[in-house]
């Protein structure tokens, strides 16, 4: 069976939900920062804490429900083996790597501009 183009890594719904928004805390200054030791890469220093039933990336508000996977560790395991992250154990630095951030989930919709 041929790869599928839109999804050519067969990430599942919540691991790309979760790319999603490791490409978004990738592309905040206040979050992130690039990458020493591998061109391409972002490191993220911060991630995000839910209030309620979202939180705020930048300008955009996402819903908490979308977000799980940023807690969930076999998320991170999955796209780690993948090559579109490293999880830098024990400092616990989390790299978006070049791969990671050009991957198209096809999530855009899943940051909701907003102005509050």
């Amino acid at each position: 069976m041929p790869p599928n183009k839109k999804n050519p890594l067969g990430l599942n719904a919540l691991q790309l939900k979760t790319l999603t928004l490791f490409q978004a805390l990738a592309a905040l200054e206040n979050h992130a920062t690039p990458a020493t030791d591998e061109p391409g890469a972002v490191v993220i220093d911060d991630l995000p804490h839910p209030h309620g039933d979202h939180f705020h990336l930048g300008d955009a508000v996402v819903a908490s429900r979308n977000a799980t996977g940023l807690a969930n560790p076999a998320v991170w395991t999955a796209l780690a083996r993948k090559d579109l992250i490293r999880n830098n154990h024990p400092s616990g630095q989390l790299v978006v790597t070049a791969a990671g951030l050009a991957y198209e989930t096809g999530l855009g919709d899943l940051l909701h501009r907003a102005d509050h």
